[in-house]
């Protein structure tokens, strides 16, 4: 472990000078600042807590904190990382950037505030820029389900976009040909991989991509809801639908409940699953599945055993997801119908309807 001495000779500033720089001083001058910052990382220094040196990991929200409308991964998530702390016997602080960390101070100085040795950053599309400066500035981190270019940014996730594709292939093989794709309307890594697995799995079988039939939704209970309602509704509804949100999935398989829709009979769903929700439902649905608890605990083991010399200092893991065959799709009905406004149903092309 460097000390503040070390840093100061590193930084070629007194030992006041960095103990004012690493508290946020305003008399610091920001270069300086900056350079007592970046010799602080490069040298791995940790602040202590009284006499003790902080076992302390943060997982860090750059934007505001989990939602409830996020589904089960976030807690499938923390599971996984409160199992991969315990080898090393490191504790977890749930953190807020948007919150807590003031706009004069750099990201070093925040987590050192917070009495944090290194961070798992949870993020979404709006926040990737604050996990690249992060890592621009070196402090240890890692950042789960998402990936980057940037070879300064460690993260582990999972890729879909090659089970999308088998999961689509499943509903050509069963006889389906129109095939929706209900997918978040923010284009985010993993649903970009959804989307691209979709479109390939078409190509493969020399189906025209009709892009009628791909439809952004807000990827919640309500945006499930919604797309039944809407898709259900249109003038040759589709005779499957691949929803790539878990919770968009339960909120469609509930509607079609409500609307009398038999799964897979009338309707074929495919989801995705970040838990085990799948097997909660009736019918269990099928479901692309990535597993959240695995990428939370191979970010804390990696992230703490880094942090105490026993690991690689860089990280950029691609795990695969899993494809699981329930319930919720089977052979295209021959009887095909669409859904007026007032619920009642009408014929598709001269078909009879039940």
């Amino acid at each position: 472990m460097s000390s503040v001495r070390q840093i100061a000779k590193l930084a070629k500033v007194s030992v006041a000078t960095v103990s004012r720089a690493l508290n946020n001083h305003p008399d610091v001058d920001p270069s300086t600042r900056d350079r007592v910052v970046a010799a602080a990382n490069k040298s791995r220094y940790v602040p202590g807590v009284g006499k003790r040196i902080t076992t302390v990991i943060g997982l860090v929200y750059p934007a505001e904190p989990v939602k409830a409308d996020y589904g089960a991964f976030d807690s499938a998530l923390l599971s996984g990382i409160l199992r991969g702390v315990n080898e090393q016997k490191f504790d977890v602080k749930l953190v807020s950037l948007h919150r807590d960390k003031s706009t004069d101070e750099s990201y070093t100085q925040f987590f050192m505030r917070k009495g944090l040795r290194g961070v798992i950053l949870r993020t979404f599309e709006s926040t990737r820029s604050v996990c690249q400066a992060i890592a621009a500035e070196g402090f240890p981190s890692i950042v789960v389900a998402d990936r980057f270019d940037d070879p300064k940014v460690n993260y582990i996730c999972c890729d879909s976009r090659d089970d999308s594709r088998r999961v689509v292939d499943h509903l050509i093989q069963l006889g389906h040909r129109r095939i929706a794709c209900a997918i978040h309307n923010v284009p985010d890594t993993d649903h970009r991989d959804r989307r691209e697995g979709y479109v390939q799995a078409l190509a493969d079988h020399q189906i025209p991509l009709d892009p009628t039939l791909i439809f952004e939704i807000v990827a919640s209970f309500d945006g499930g809801v919604a797309a039944i309602n809407r898709i259900m509704g249109e003038p040759k509804p589709p005779t499957a639908i691949f929803f790539t949100d878990p919770l968009a999935t339960l909120g469609a398989l509930r509607r079609c409940q409500e609307l009398s829709i038999d799964i897979p009979d009338d309707l074929s769903i495919v989801g995705f699953d970040d838990s085990d929700i799948r097997q909660h439902t009736w019918p269990a649905f099928t479901a692309v599945c990535q597993d959240a608890r695995m990428l939370g605990e191979e970010a804390a083991l990696w992230l703490t055993r880094s942090l105490l010399g026993q690991a690689e200092t860089h990280l950029r893991l691609i795990r695969p997801t899993m494809l699981e065959i329930n319930r919720t799709t089977a052979r295209p009905s021959r009887e095909r119908y669409r859904l007026l406004p007032d619920g009642t149903r009408a014929a598709v092309g001269g078909l009879k309807t039940r």
